[in-house]
């Protein structure tokens, strides 16, 4: 699934005309970035919600053919993050499955990361797997983190006097189970990751690559530097 939903308000004024997934970093739709991500690790059929400027969304992700696209539609109601899975899940099916951000993206290091994450994937013991950027190699990010880990992979959240090493950066594994008895009214998905960690079923791993943030406007030259300096082996002048 990717939540493509949001309103994008942070990405104003270029969110005013153009949803925020559609919003190019380097000639490609943040969005494209994040399916085309998806089937490069094999997925063939891929769940989208839709709310703020939905048809344009929509009408977008459709001219994929490389991969199915089924949309989830919240024109009537924003859900937000947590409900908006839960209430896709009739599409998504039972079993453990990839969520993205749409305006998640990274360049690549040795090994794909939807493909680390499905090989540490333990169905058994987790519940979520969360892949984690360092926060001193994020391109774009300056908060002080999200999650530390445990010798186990287990996640725990940063305290408020704390610093984490390491950022969501908005790619998972998920099982449907997680939301069990979750409501369709709206949520954070916080709250299913903070029920996974009482659990102790929240785990992350460190993703091989550089994570890109593009929050607001002046991230976008930020991106577009980063991944003009991986294309051309260096630095550029």
């Amino acid at each position: 699934m990717i939540l493509a939903a949001g309103l994008g308000k942070r990405m104003r004024p270029l969110s005013a005309i153009t949803p925020k997934p559609l919003i190019p970093i380097a000639g490609e739709a943040m969005i494209d970035r994040a399916l085309s991500a998806l089937v490069r690790a094999g997925v063939n059929r891929a769940v989208v919600n839709v709310h703020y400027l939905a048809d344009l969304v929509e009408v977008h992700v459709r001219q994929r053919s490389d991969i199915e696209i089924v949309i989830s539609d919240e024109r009537e109601t924003l859900l937000e993050t947590g409900a908006g899975v839960a209430n896709a899940l009739p599409l998504i099916g039972d079993k453990a499955f990839y969520l993205l951000n749409s305006d998640s993206f990274w360049m690549e290091g040795s090994k794909e990361n939807l493909d680390l994450l499905a090989g540490h994937w333990n169905d058994d013991e987790m519940d979520a797997l969360l892949l984690l950027s360092p926060t001193v190699s994020a391109i774009g990010y300056k908060g002080r983190g999200d999650f530390l880990l445990d010798p186990y992979g287990r996640l725990r959240r940063r305290k408020p006097h704390e610093v984490s090493p390491y950022v969501y950066s908005g790619a998972a594994i998920l099982h449907p189970r997680l939301f069990e008895k979750a409501k369709t009214t709206p949520h954070s998905l916080n709250i299913q990751f903070d029920k996974a960690i009482e659990d102790g079923r929240l785990y992350g791993i460190i993703m091989d690559g550089t994570w890109i943030h593009v929050g607001t406007p002046a991230a976008i030259p930020l991106a577009e530097k980063a991944i003009a300096e991986s294309a051309s082996g260096g630095k550029l002048p």
